[in-house]
């Protein structure tokens, strides 16, 4: 699997699978990212609760992120990441799993409170997003939209 990022010799990481959907708006022309209380830019999406299966956690996620529901579509790739959560002060390494999905109908307010959904060309996210992976997931559905 393609991986980002580089692990830092001595330091213990925590596998965290996740799943992350590129969505885009009713004009499909901007897709949404979710900007966090630090500023910070992500794909909606998260970790992999328990035993959830990859179409749960994203469906989860969307709702606690977005308070829309989603209809997936399709995987667009796997890609890892290594990271350091600072506020946590722990390693990771991310086993993103993205896919395309459907914006369907908004349904309740985000319970995430520190997650805002921001709606941005493409090109401006990969420019925004913080982990290299979902930038690389991003690329991949533009080339793929371009063919």
């Amino acid at each position: 699997m393609l991986t980002f990022g580089e692990r830092e010799p001595g330091k213990d990481y925590i596998v965290r699978p996740a799943a992350y959907a590129v969505m885009f708006d009713s004009s499909k022309t901007e897709i949404a990212v979710i900007q966090t209380g630090s500023g910070h830019y992500f794909l909606p999406g998260g970790a992999i609760e328990n035993s959830e299966m990859h179409e749960a956690c994203l469906k989860r996620e969307a709702l606690e992120e977005m308070g829309i529901e989603i209809e997936v579509t399709r995987l667009i790739g796997s890609a890892n990441q290594y990271f350091q959560a600072k506020s946590e002060d722990t390693y990771y390494l991310s086993e993103g799993h993205f896919y395309e999905v459907k914006m369907g109908e908004k349904v309740t307010d985000p319970s995430d409170e520190d997650h805002v959904l921001k709606w941005m060309k493409p090109s401006e996210a990969v420019d925004c997003l913080i982990h290299e992976h979902q930038r690389w997931a991003v690329k991949n559905m533009i080339n793929r939209k371009e063919r």
